[in-house]
């Protein structure tokens, strides 16, 4: 299966997170567009500023986080065979969800 494409717009309040997560048939590119973004990947922790980005590898742990006080837009490039909400491991949620 050749790999598909798919862009989304991340939109983080101040104070809150995606869920820690990991995917199994895509790797993602998270470019800032606005704000401040932090970033778990693996075991790093990078502080992301308008205009940076970051690569997510497949079957890598990650979570995007806003300590900020103003909202941050992250652009998020998905690459790979599955590119659906399937595709999400969760490990940690803040908003109860599970696989």
């Amino acid at each position: 299966m050749a790999p598909g494409l798919v862009l989304k717009k991340l939109v983080v309040d101040p104070g809150r997170r995606i869920s820690l997560q990991r995917h199994a048939y895509r790797s993602e590119r998270w470019v800032v567009m606005q704000g401040v973004a932090t970033v778990q990947r693996a075991e790093e922790q990078l502080v992301l500023r308008q205009g940076e980005e970051v690569a997510i590898p497949q079957h890598c742990l990650h979570r995007l986080s806003n300590e900020s006080t103003e909202p941050i837009v992250v652009l998020e490039i998905q690459v790979g065979g599955v590119l659906s909400e399937d595709d999400i491991v969760r490990f940690d949620d803040d908003f109860g969800r599970h696989e």
